[in-house]
C-alpha cells in the first residue's frame, strides 16, 4: 500500500470575473454563433501569451500547485487572504472541479471547511451526527460508538434533538467540529472556521487535533495563528496569489510568510462592498520616550450605517509567537465602541515597557462580540522595540497551542466623530 495520503499535481481553478449571463433572443443567439469563426480567429492572431482578455476578466485561485502528503503528516497551509488556501481545501474535499491538474486522495476525508458545512438545517443535533457519518461511509453501530463523546464534546447535550437551525453559531461550529474531528476519518482536512469560536474552544479544538495527529491520522490545516501551525504542524505550505512558494518545515515556511507579510508600519483597504463596518487603514508608529515607551497604533473603520461594534487586538512577536492580545470596545452595550457612518479613527498607545528587544506583528478583528464577525487583519503592521524592558517588568509569556497569556494593556474610547470632521479618539492605557 502506498504511504501517499494526499497528491495534488499541477492543479489549477480558474474563475471568470465581471461576466453576466442573461437571456437572448433567438436572433441575437443566431448572429452570436455566426460570428463566433471570427471571434476564434482574432483570438487565434493573438500573441501566444494570450493575456489581453484574461487580465481583466480571469482570476486564478490556484496555479500549477504540486505537493505530496504522507499518511500520517499533519500539513498547514497558510498564507494572506485571497491566496487560494479554502479553494484548496475545497477542492480535496470534492466540493469544486479543479480547472486543470490532477488532486487524488487516498483515504476517508473528514472536512470542516465553514460551519455546518453538510449539515442539514431542518434535522435535529441528533440526526446530523448520523447524517455526517454515513457520508464518511461509516457504520451505524460506529457513530454509535462515538455519539456521547461527540455531544460531550460540543456542549450541546441540552438542544441534541433540537434542529440545527435553531442553534447560534457557536453551538453549529461545536458540533460541527466534534464531528469531523471524532469520526475517525484517515484524513482531516480543517479550514479557518475555528477563528469563529472564543480563545477556550480553539484551544479544545486544537488539543483535540493533537490527538488526532498522535493517532497517525493525516491533517490539512488552514489557519492565521502561526503560534498553532508550529505547534501543530511539522510541515507547512506558503500560497500566494494561487502560486505556491514554500513548501518546507513548519518554522521556515512560518519564517518566509512573515518576512513576506509583516515587513510595512501601515496599510490601508477599501471598504465592503456590501457595507459592513471595514478596517480600511492601519498605521503603528513608536514613540520612544523615556517616561512612557509606547507604539501609537492608529485605526480607520469605515462603515455604511451606525452600529455599536469591538475591536481587538492581538499582539505577536517576529515569529508570530502570541504575546498577548487586547479589546477596545467590550461586551455590553455601554462598553460597544458606537461607530458613525462614514470614516472613524481611533488611536490607541499600547505600553512597550515590558517587551524585550525586537519585532513585533499586530491583528485586528472587528466584532460584535458572539454575535457578527465584521473584518480581520492578519498580522497587518509591525514595529520595533529598541530599548529594553524596564527592570523586573519583562513579560513571562506561557503559552499553549500558540495563545500567550498576557493582556494588553488597552482602554476603551469615550466616542468617535466621522473622520471628516477632523476628530480622533486617543485611548491611553494605564502604564506600569
Amino acid at each position: 500500500m502506498s504511504d501517499i495520503a494526499i497528491r495534488v499535481d499541477a492543479l489549477c481553478k480558474r474563475y471568470t470575473i465581471g461576466r453576466r449571463y442573461v437571456r437572448r433572443t433567438a436572433r441575437e443567439a443566431l448572429m452570436s454563433a455566426l460570428s463566433a469563426p471570427i471571434r476564434l480567429a482574432r483570438r487565434a492572431l493573438r500573441s501566444h501569451d494570450d493575456r489581453g482578455d484574461e487580465d481583466e476578466t480571469t482570476l486564478w485561485a490556484l496555479k500549477d500547485v504540486t505537493f505530496e502528503v504522507k499518511h500520517g503528516e499533519v500539513i498547514g497551509v497558510i498564507g494572506r487572504n485571497g491566496a487560494g488556501k479554502s479553494t484548496l481545501l475545497r477542492i480535496l474535499s470534492r466540493i469544486t472541479e479543479p480547472t486543470s491538474g490532477e488532486a487524488e486522495i487516498f483515504g476517508r476525508v473528514g472536512s470542516l471547511l465553514e460551519v455546518g458545512t453538510g449539515f442539514h438545517p431542518d434535522l435535529t443535533g441528533r440526526e446530523n451526527i448520523f447524517l455526517n457519518g454515513a457520508i464518511l461511509g461509516m457504520r451505524r453501530a460506529e457513530v454509535s460508538r462515538k455519539f456521547d463523546e461527540i455531544v460531550a464534546f460540543a456542549e450541546v447535550e441540552r438542544f441534541i434533538d433540537t434542529p440545527v437551525k435553531h442553534y447560534s453559531s457557536g453551538m453549529y461550529t461545536r458540533l460541527a467540529f466534534a464531528v469531523a474531528a471524532h469520526l475517525e476519518p484517515e484524513i482531516l482536512v480543517v479550514d479557518e472556521v475555528l477563528a469563529v469560536g472564543d480563545a477556550e474552544f480553539q484551544r479544545k479544538c486544537l488539543g483535540r487535533m493533537g490527538e488526532v495527529a498522535r493517532q497517525g491520522r493525516t491533517i490539512l490545516f488552514v489557519s492565521h495563528n502561526m503560534g498553532s501551525i508550529q505547534a501543530l504542524c511539522s510541515r507547512a505550505i506558503l500560497l500566494s496569489h494561487g502560486v505556491m512558494l514554500v513548501d518546507a518545515d513548519a518554522s521556515a515556511t512560518v519564517k518566509r510568510y512573515l518576512s513576506d507579510a509583516a515587513t510595512k508600519d501601515q496599510v490601508s483597504r477599501p471598504p465592503s462592498k456590501n457595507g459592513d463596518p471595514t478596517i480600511t487603514g492601519v498605521s503603528a508608529h513608536v514613540q520612544d520616550s523615556a517616561e512612557s515607551p509606547c507604539v501609537l497604533i492608529s485605526v480607520e473603520i469605515t462603515s455604511a450605517r451606525a452600529r455599536p461594534v469591538s475591536l481587538d487586538f492581538r499582539l505577536f512577536d517576529g515569529m508570530a509567537n502570541p504575546v498577548g492580545c487586547g479589546c477596545l470596545g467590550a461586551w455590553t452595550e455601554e462598553e460597544k465602541l458606537h461607530l458613525n457612518t462614514g470614516k472613524n479613527r481611533y488611536e490607541v498607545e499600547l505600553d512597550t515597557s515590558q517587551l524585550a528587544i525586537g519585532s513585533y506583528i499586530l491583528s485586528l478583528d472587528l466584532t460584535i462580540p458572539l454575535v457578527q464577525f465584521f473584518d480581520r487583519l492578519e498580522h497587518a503592521v509591525r514595529f520595533d522595540v529598541a530599548r529594553p524592558p524596564r527592570p523586573g517588568k519583562q513579560l513571562a509569556l506561557p503559552q499553549r497551542w500558540g495563545y500567550g497569556s498576557y493582556e494588553l494593556p488597552v482602554r476603551r474610547a469615550a466616542s468617535t466623530a466621522p473622520l471628516e470632521s477632523g476628530a480622533t479618539t486617543r485611548v491611553v492605557p494605564p502604564f506600569a
